[in-house]
């Protein structure tokens, strides 16, 4: 019977996407079926491709982003036998991939794109099953302090453990590389040296070899690897070995020693002696937790699982001993021994084990504080059963915290989980699950091949107040800011009542960091409240704002980084830093009077550079013109370029940017921004900077904002009789799932086929101000025109949306140094995918 603990609404289900049945070649589930979750919301999962004809299987594996999960790219893996093992590196941008014939696959995008993979390197056991496998540890580690969650300092939120990597090059360095456990009792270990060599060795665990049935691999602060091993029966027990790792003379070296081991305590418990015979599940809690380890005991029915912890124990010596042994202190020997920490009850058998990734602090402080405010991220590891259910229990006590009935299973009644009546065939259940990496959401590959995204909620389903939430999801939201990982798992529980509070206490917390955090941290929290104001129409229009920032604060970087100081005994400022300074002391409203103040040798670039960075300077242009034209009706919120009319560091950007232009007008006026002007004698640009000057000194200063005078806003009302008001190209509403999800309805989808748009309110608002199908497209970050239907190959960002040509048309340097800026990532750092050439 399902215990009380367990709380229903703690979990439901977001979306389900399957495959579409064809009638020559079926994706059907691998056995055993893999699937990993990378901290960029990347989900990998294995599937065979049954080709009826040829009666052969093609060994598949799939990678999909959490928020585009139909956009599947689907990769014949080249495995001969079947995939046993996939593992995401810490970065989120590797993947390895192991099978049942010993070989070892490590797989990286091919230029940056989520969508295209390739295997690089590898490493072969030949014909020896892979069990177990893992990156070694870079030595970073984290711990969560839910205690000091309060605390303004992101520091000590969030502290640094002290944590040894497995293998370090020259210079402190950690050396990449994967460990791999085999069927027969190896373990493998490949190391990647930096000019892309790898070094293997394989050494067996130790001098008598047996069958490994499972094994997990776990990493200890100080630098070693522990595996653990079962040969699957239960009578049998489990091993722990230490291997330490280490380099040669060019060689890679493996040594390894018996560690304590244990024996099950459901094999030793009279009541349940020969009740379950094998072992099915054994992991570490954690990858860099080996002092505490799961195992679950199963028979053909039902299972059980049991959490152990490796104590230190002093050993008690024979009083015969105590009178002659030599007084060393009054220390006794101490010896590690596995000691059982909890077990469950007799459950349904269980399919399907995921553990939690957030690091969360587990001192008994944390825990109470955790448990008086209800914030149980973390805390949580799940159990799916063979009835279709999910159990998400507590780490520690293994007590049942939240659960979720499958469709296939039914309702607890009142008559005992053992006596209701089996139905006919197997039911529909996860063969494989995996936590994201805020444990806010769990994915679930079925017995079908379906997966299934379970949104889990932070308070496994206890009703809190509306601030509570907000500050569970708060510090969950610094935790991604902090690490870089990606947060659209926290944004399925975000409300569209949340967003503006969200937004406004995530922005006091990121002011309270010290300057230099400041900077780091500086365009990460913009893109991440314009995730979070896409999901509530209030503030659809601060969505384009943010994506604006970014572009400027990109711009503002790359520009001033061209300019070169024009003596090399270089002062302490550079150019960029000195015209930053200038331009913030001298508050004229004059451009010349400006620009004499700087040295103009500084500026002076290539014709061809200049040139070259024309559609750049244009957007700032259009984009200073826009918004003082705007001025006038800035009673409306709701459209966008509003909140840069009170930023008045944006604007403070957007003035050094216009003397930079300035300047380089002179040296070649053809790079300067084109304006349509109703008289021909009339100086935009310096009308424009004057104009920008008044609104900038209204909010300068944060604290002391005044609001423009009348003056200022009947010059700007004269604007559109005197210029053509250009059009800005916003980015497009994203076509992603998550604000499809916000009203807790299940979406149904298919994989290959992107759903229609129905039922979305918000993004009917936003079309105002974004290109209608058909009409030109445009490169969102160079500002080219593609043409209506383009014929250059483009890629757009899973989490804005923006789009970019693949190829780069400009060979000038000053132009690769703009497009390096967004090479990897989208300058909101969401990953890139290449787009159908179709997708106009």
């Amino acid at each position: 019977p399902v215990s009380p603990r367990g709380r229903p609404g703690g979990m439901d289900l977001a979306y389900v996407c399957e495959w579409e049945k064809k009638p020559k070649s079926n994706h059907c589930p691998s056995i055993p079926l893999v699937c990993a979750w990378s901290c960029r919301n990347l989900i990998a999962f294995t599937t065979d491709l049954r080709n009826e004809e040829e009666k052969d299987l093609t060994h598949m594996v799939h990678i999909i982003d959490t928020e585009h999960p139909w956009d599947v790219y689907s990769v014949n893996s080249g495995h001969t036998e079947v995939i046993t093992c996939l593992e995401w590196d810490q970065s989120g941008s590797r993947l390895l991939s192991a099978d049942a014939d010993g070989h070892i696959k490590c797989w990286g995008m091919t230029d940056h794109l989520a969508n295209s993979w390739e295997n690089t390197v590898g490493s072969v056991v030949e014909g020896d099953p892979v069990v177990a496998l893992s990156w070694l540890h870079n030595g970073v580690k984290l711990a969560l302090h839910v205690e000091k969650s309060g605390a303004s300092n992101f520091g000590e939120k969030f502290s640094r453990v002290k944590f040894s990597p497995s293998l370090t090059l020259f210079g402190g360095k950690p050396m990449e590389g994967w460990i791999a456990v085999t069927i027969s009792g190896l373990v493998t270990v490949s190391l990647l040296k930096p000019n892309g060599q790898v070094l293997t060795a394989t050494e067996s665990l130790c001098r008598l070899r047996c069958r490994v049935a499972l094994a997990d691999v776990a990493f200890t602060g100080g630098g070693n690897i522990v595996v653990a091993t079962s040969d699957g029966s239960s009578t049998s027990p489990v091993q722990f070995y230490k291997v330490c790792v280490s380099v040669v003379n060019e060689k890679c070296k493996i040594d390894t020693e018996i560690l304590p081991s244990l024996f099950m305590r459901c094999t030793t418990d009279p009541a349940r002696k020969d009740k379950y015979p094998a072992i099915t599940h054994l992991k570490f809690l954690a990858r860099d937790m080996s002092e505490q380890v799961l195992l679950c005991a199963s028979n053909q029915n039902n299972s059980i699982v049991e959490c152990w912890s490796l104590r230190k124990e002093g050993l008690p010596v024979n009083n015969i001993f105590q009178q002659i042994s030599p007084v060393v202190g009054d220390k006794q020997p101490m010896i590690l021994k596995w000691r059982i920490l909890s077990a469950t009850n007799d459950l349904d058998r269980v399919s399907a084990v995921a553990l939690p990734k957030l690091p969360i602090s587990l001192t008994n402080t944390d825990l109470k504080v955790a448990n008086d405010t209800k914030f149980f991220p973390g805390l949580g590891l799940a159990l799916a059963f063979h009835d279709g259910s999910v159990h998400i229990v507590h780490r520690l006590s293994l007590q049942m915290m939240a659960v979720f009935y499958g469709s296939s299973s039914q309702r607890p009644v009142d008559e005992p989980a053992l006596k209701r009546p089996r139905t006919a065939g197997p039911l529909v259940h996860f063969k494989a699950m995996q936590l994201s990496w805020t444990s806010l959401a769990l994915a679930g590959v079925d017995s079908h091949g379906k997966l299934s995204m379970l949104r889990i909620s932070p308070s496994m389903g206890h009703v809190l107040d509306m601030n509570m939430s907000l500050r569970h999801l708060l510090f969950l939201l610094e935790y991604c800011m902090v690490t870089g990982y990606d947060w659209w798992d926290i944004l399925l529980h975000v409300q569209p009542s949340m967003v503006q509070n969200l937004v406004e206490k995530l922005h006091e917390e990121y002011m309270r960091q010290n300057a230099a955090l400041q900077q780091v941290l500086s365009t990460r929290i913009v893109a991440m409240k314009a995730s979070l104001c896409k999901l509530s129409s209030s503030t659809i229009a601060r969505v384009c704002d943010y994506h604006a920032k970014l572009f400027l604060i990109a711009i503002s970087c790359t520009l001033k980084s061209l300019l070169r100081p024009h003596f090399l005994n270089t002062p302490d400022k550079s150019p960029g830093d000195r015209l930053t300074e200038i331009c913030s002391k001298i508050t004229d409203v004059d451009i010349d009077k400006v620009m004499i103040n700087l040295k103009t040798e500084e500026f002076v670039l290539e014709m061809t550079t200049l040139q070259s960075l024309q559609q750049l300077i244009q957007w700032v242009g259009d984009f200073v013109l826009y918004l003082l034209a705007s001025l006038p009706n800035q009673g409306s919120p709701v459209r966008p370029g509003h909140s840069f009319l009170r930023d008045g560091v944006s604007l403070g950007m957007f003035r050094e940017l216009m003397v930079v232009i300035r300047i380089w007008g002179l040296l070649k006026p053809s790079c300067l921004p084109v304006y349509t002007a109703t008289s021909d004698t009339q100086d935009s640009m310096s009308l424009l900077f004057r104009l920008l000057t008044k609104l900038w000194l209204c909010c300068r200063e944060e604290n002391h904002i005044t609001e423009p005078d009348d003056a200022l806003i009947d010059e700007c009302c004269l604007l559109p009789s005197q210029l053509l008001i250009p059009n800005i190209d916003w980015l497009p509403i994203n076509d992603g799932i998550i604000s499809k999800l916000q009203n807790k309805q299940l979406v149904r989808l298919q994989f290959g086929k992107a759903p229609g748009l129905v039922g979305h309110t918000v993004s009917s608002q936003f079309d105002a101000f974004v290109r209608a199908p058909g009409q030109p497209k445009i490169d969102h970050l160079r500002r080219l025109h593609l043409g209506a239907y383009p014929t250059e190959e483009c890629k757009s960002c899973t989490r804005c949306g923006c789009v970019t040509m693949l190829k780069s048309p400009n060979k000038v340097t000053a132009v690769k140094q703009w497009e390096q800026r967004w090479i990897k990532n989208c300058l909101c750092g969401g990953l890139w995918r290449k787009m159908p050439l179709s997708y106009s």
